[in-house]
């Protein structure tokens, strides 16, 4: 195990039966950070707001660029789709943990 974290779930930290934080690590902890980046950036709700194609298609980028930031993510292997309107997925390699895969409901995000 190199990293851990508290699981926050809809900006709450997640308890266990025992009523202690529920721990996450490893690529869980890199998925939950980079949720977290993604919803504290504000570009999610500013895409999904847009309707020019042109400037979601920035968006987009923009949000790739800040997920790519992320050093413990093999470069070059960020994809972001927006297969349903409001919801963000990316999918990277990471390099110590295999594949990585998450979603951004935005309107859940908004709070």
């Amino acid at each position: 195990m190199k990293y851990q974290d508290i699981l926050i779930e809809n900006g709450d930290v997640v308890l266990d039966a025992g009523r202690n934080p529920v721990l996450i690590q490893d690529r869980a902890v890199i998925a939950q950070d980079i949720k977290h980046a993604i919803i504290e950036s504000g570009l999610a709700v500013e895409m999904v707001a847009e309707r020019s194609r042109s400037k979601r298609a920035d968006l987009s980028m923009k949000l790739e660029l800040l997920v790519e930031e992320d050093v413990r993510l093999v470069p070059g292997t960020v994809r972001l789709e927006e297969q349903t309107e409001g919801v963000i997925y990316v999918f990277a390699a990471t390099l110590d943990f295999g594949e990585l895969s998450l979603f951004v409901d935005v309107e859940q995000s908004r709070g």
